[in-house]
């Protein structure tokens, strides 16, 4: 297939896709489970207002949100999904009310006649009572005394009730995490809507709610629909058959992408970095500081699971609270991994076009204090959301947005919107004369500038919801922020780069090269546009979204067939001559990428993928499984090889200690390994079956993940968690070295 039309292929997929990820996002603003104007009783009292749960959606935000357990199944792992828990409870204590009606106790009842108030129940909470006219939600009594008796149980939770002190410490919320009165109710207004949005039949469907029967929940009815098993067996189908087709084609146009004519010398050896090349180290100085706060971050995270309210005795909660720590631990995650592709870029531009335009240097250097000035103005308003210190508007723009991996205010959103903007400015500028050329680059270079457009622009996605967004329509868009710009565009980036990278070095053959990263970047996109839609299966969408995101995420795990290819032609270019040793640890990093891209986004993603599994599994540890071992796995391991690249040509003179780099990376991936497997796959697969069995309220409980077994699964990330703390350190001892010394030998 020819450079032009393959150029022609991707046009279509990007326009195509996006038509379609646009028009079905117009269609869950339309069919949306509504935000009534005021809830009541059969007898016209008055339970809640709109406006009561817009506020308490505001409330959870400022809590944390998702990093306080979860909503519809997104968020953290330790607190319960308060959407499952609140409607479970709500069942239970309906049942004993519908029994109470008539002078009986449900408990003391015979099967036969508690199978008469299981019916009862489900006619009370699954018939959709909306008043479209009137914007109203219509509830019986007991219902309504239900809610209320629900209202006290979360206040004393959430506030600062003694008798919930422990229940309090397995959740890791510290006292008073909702400090008045007021605030507590409008949060339970919330609650009592999310849980009203799962159980609830959707218009024109009988038996089937907004969330498509999530949670699973035998009790009120909820089990999986029809249309997960279909598009579940659809997805699997599709998957084979387009694997087949990816298999067929590679072998019918293979080319041998591995130059025939390797360079004697190192072609790299004797650029000379620009101003504004040099400029781009302090970037990896702050990736490197970042990455020891994001560890350390973690190891307190890690360790609220097993002792919610302090530190090994010190009450760490008082000062620093699990929301917090998640939430630095997951966004320094994002900004270290980030700044390093960002560096990349600006180091590449004035390396490929050989021109350095005017005060490049300059704006590489402003850049830099803007991200500075972002990431800790960022983690300090988020300390200052959860701590209860601003008020609604205050906390939305300056605080904790409460969505997990968009925690920044709105306020810092813009700033880093602005330095994106500002990044694609400077490496644009950069490039022009090298886009300007007629020559074979012409085809990488521009796939290159459209990538770092596309991350640049896209993050804006999270600017398209405020701070009274429906829930349903801001995680649309959140996804459009994590999905298409951290798993979409940030890959195509990373792939041009590396294929840049290998091309310049003289060891792949250009044209072929270029064939590869464009019907590659085809693949990927043709499922990683649409397969946005794999995380909203139950985040109160149309049963359309769930299909496209089934058939199309399907689609993602395709090019990851290839994924052996890439490795082994890593390391066969690794070994291919005897200069390339001084780029070992970079191309290794590549490697490590291929493998965890494998096992950490094919197996592990594949595996929470189709409908019918992550109905029953979203929101448990196998998504944290999936979580840590394609982010830190993927993205970071990619990010630490391409910063290897880059200290390599600032450093060129000098051979590395391959010890401490060495070291640094084995204990790095065996750390994660060991921790993903030993500890986080077994809890979750532990999670897995209760779900199935009891109910995915019960997998998430306090009375299921508090036992002695799950402790001591806990408790085995230690090991792992070790030796990737030690890796890490390793790493940054080794960056530090580079300008100390210690990381460097004799002379190349």
């Amino acid at each position: 297939m020819t450079t032009k039309k393959l150029w022609t292929w991707l046009a279509a997929v990007i326009i195509g896709s996006f038509a379609v990820l646009i028009f079905y996002g117009v269609d869950i603003y339309r069919k949306i489970p509504p935000v009534p104007d005021k809830v009541v009783t059969t007898d016209g009292t008055i339970v809640a207002t709109g406006q009561d749960i817009k506020d308490g959606q505001n409330v959870w935000q400022s809590i944390g949100g998702q990093t306080v357990g979860s909503i519809w199944g997104h968020g953290a792992y330790i607190a319960p999904d308060w959407s499952a828990d609140y409607l479970h409870r709500e069942a239970l204590l309906l049942l004993d009310e519908l029994a109470k009606k008539d002078g009986k106790i449900y408990k003391d009842l015979p099967d036969d006649e508690q199978a008469k108030y299981n019916v009862l129940l489900k006619k009370e909470v699954r018939v959709n009572t909306l008043d479209h006219a009137t914007k109203t939600i219509v509830i019986s009594p007991e219902r309504a005394k239900v809610q209320a008796e629900l209202a006290k149980y979360y206040a004393k939770i959430f506030m600062n009730d003694a008798e919930m002190d422990q229940l309090r410490d397995h959740y890791a919320i510290p006292k008073n995490t909702v400090k008045t009165d007021e605030r507590m109710a409008k949060m339970n207004a919330f609650f009592a809507w999310a849980a009203w949005v799962c159980i609830t039949d959707r218009p024109g469907d009988t038996g089937i709610t907004y969330t498509n029967n999530w949670p699973h929940d035998e009790l009120i009815g909820n089990i999986p629909p029809p249309s997960l098993h279909l598009w579940s067996g659809l997805s699997v189908l599709m998957l084979l058959g387009c694997v087949g087709l990816l298999v067929f084609y590679h072998a019918k146009n293979k080319e041998e992408e591995i130059s025939e004519e390797l360079p004697l010398e190192d072609p790299l050896r004797n650029m000379k970095p620009t101003p504004s090349m040099r400029a781009t180290l302090k970037y990896i100085w702050v990736v490197a500081l970042l990455i020891l706060v994001q560890m350390f971050a973690g190891v307190i995270t890690a360790h609220y699971g097993v002792e919610g309210s302090a530190f090994y005795g010190f009450p760490l909660d008082e000062y620093l609270p699990q929301s917090v720590s998640r939430s630095w631990h997951v966004q320094l995650a994002i900004f270290w991994i980030a700044t390093s592709w960002l560096a990349t870029g600006l180091y590449i531009a004035p390396a490929v076009s050989g021109y350095e335009p005017k005060y490049q240097v300059l704006g590489v250097n402003i850049l830099f204090g803007a991200l500075l000035i972002v990431v800790f103005g960022s983690l300090a308003g988020q300390w200052l959301g959860v701590m209860q210190k601003l008020g609604y508007v205050d906390n939305f723009l300056w605080g904790h947005s409460g969505y997990e991996y968009v925690e920044l205010g709105r306020i810092w959103q813009i700033l880093l919107l602005v330095g994106l903007i500002l990044w694609l400015i400077l490496m644009v500028r950069a490039l022009l004369p090298a886009l300007k050329k007629k020559d074979g680059d012409r085809h990488l270079l521009l796939l290159f500038t459209l990538s770092a457009v596309a991350i640049a622009l896209f993050y804006g996605a999270g600017l398209m919801y405020g701070r009274q967004t429906h829930m349903a329509i801001a995680e649309y868009w959140r996804w459009w922020v994590v999905h298409l710009w951290v798993e979409g565009f940030f890959e195509v980036f990373a792939t041009v780069v590396a294929a840049f990278l290998f091309t310049r070095l003289g060891l792949l053959r250009l044209k072929a090269a270029t064939h590869a990263v464009l019907f590659s970047t085809i693949i990927f996109l043709s499922g990683g546009i649409l397969g946005t839609f794999h995380h909203l299966y139950f985040s109160a969408t149309p049963t359309a979204v769930l299909a496209l995101g089934a058939t199309f995420s399907a689609l993602e795990i395709v090019p990851l067939v290839l994924i052996g290819f890439e490795a082994y032609q890593n390391y066969q270019i690794s070994k291919s001559t005897k200069w390339i040793k001084a780029y070992k640890w970079p191309i290794y990093c590549f490697i490590a990428m291929c493998f965890w891209n494998f096992l950490g986004a094919g197996i592990f993603g594949f595996a929470i993928n189709p409908p019918i599994a992550l109905y029953y599994i979203q929101g448990l540890n196998t998504t944290a499984v999936h979580g840590h071992a394609a982010l830190f796995g993927v993205y970071g391991i990619l990010g630490i090889g391409l910063m290897m690249f880059m200290l390599r040509g600032l450093y060129p003179d000098r051979e590395w200690n391959d010890k401490l780099i060495g070291w640094a990376f084995w204990l790095t991936n065996i750390g994660l390994l060991v921790m993903v497997t030993i500890s986080l796959l077994p809890i979750g697969i532990m999670q897995s079956v209760a779900s199935i069995k009891e109910g995915y309220w019960y997998a998430r409980s306090a009375e299921f993940m508090q036992t002695d077994m799950m402790n001591t699964l806990r408790w085995l990330r230690v090991p792992g968690d070790i030796l990737l703390a030690v890796g890490e350190m390793l790493l940054v001892i080794f960056i530090i070295g580079l300008k100390t010394g210690w990381s460097l030998k004799d002379k190349r």
